[in-house]
């Protein structure tokens, strides 16, 4: 199966969990002319080793790039290196998925210091803000070049931003999930992420570039823990699935999975 998605797409926190399953399933399922620019933080690493062999499998479709989202010389190293390399294509699409959580699930308040609150904003929210702002210009080419006759529909094939977000990120949602994990770090940061969506969302429109946040279910990773529902596979094959059906109307919202939009 083919995905409606093409072109030059870049994915942070790749060498494991949702990140990884993404570039898997981005190179198996996108056309011979899309490329996956993967963001890694230590690509020589023993973390990424996963990541590196995908690499290897699928010769001149993944590129990867070394990537730290809570540093910001390291993301501006990054976005010189995939601006060299792709020139005048453009980005058409970024998924922000690189964030961290601290202290340790249940994190509750007790545990929770001013250290743990700003490291994960600076990864989970200033990561993502960076990429955007510096990858605004290659998003803005991909979004000018695109001439398919759709007029201002937005798409992830024409110029996207995808925020993995979290269904726990919503205050309307909160008095259910709370007890599940209190996470004040984690749950404010994603929060926070949802407005920079949503801010992204109107900055960009005059652009044609699709800003939306994406609630990837509750998965099996190190993060999600091994009782979760969802494995990285079923929950990425949905999120793949719903990406190409996304257009101006989404633009701004939280969604889940399957498309529905979670409250905020």
């Amino acid at each position: 199966m083919s995905l409606k998605l093409d072109g030059n797409i870049f994915v942070t926190g790749t060498n494991k969990g949702i990140g990884l399953e993404l570039v898997k399933q981005l190179a198996e399922k996108t056309g011979v002319k899309s490329h996956v620019y993967a963001g890694c933080r230590e690509p020589e690493g023993t973390g990424a080793e996963a990541l590196r062999q995908l690499a290897t499998q699928y010769p001149g479709k993944i590129t990867i790039i070394k990537l730290d989202t809570s540093d910001e010389d390291s993301i501006s190293a990054a976005v010189h290196t995939v601006s060299e390399r792709i020139s005048d294509a453009g980005l058409n699409l970024l998924i922000n998925n690189a964030a961290i959580n601290k202290p340790p699930i249940p994190a509750p308040l007790a545990d929770t210091g001013k250290k743990d609150m700003m490291d994960v904003y600076e990864t989970n929210v200033a990561g993502p803000f960076l990429l955007a702002k510096m990858f605004l210009p290659l998003l803005q080419k991909a979004a000018e070049k695109d001439s398919s006759g759709e007029g201002d529909k937005m798409s992830c094939r024409r110029s996207a931003i995808i925020n993995i977000s979290t269904l726990i990120s919503s205050m309307e949602k909160c008095p259910e999930t709370f007890p599940m994990a209190q996470m004040y770090p984690y749950r404010t940061s994603k929060a926070a992420l949802n407005m920079l969506t949503r801010c992204q969302a109107e900055d960009f429109k005059s652009h044609n570039i699709l800003v939306t946040a994406i609630h990837p279910g509750w998965v099996r990773t190190d993060m999600g823990g091994e009782q979760a529902p969802m494995s990285t596979e079923d929950s990425v094959l949905s999120m793949l699935s719903v990406m190409p059906s996304l257009s101006n109307k989404d633009s701004g919202m939280l969604l889940d999975f399957e498309g529905n939009r979670i409250p905020w």
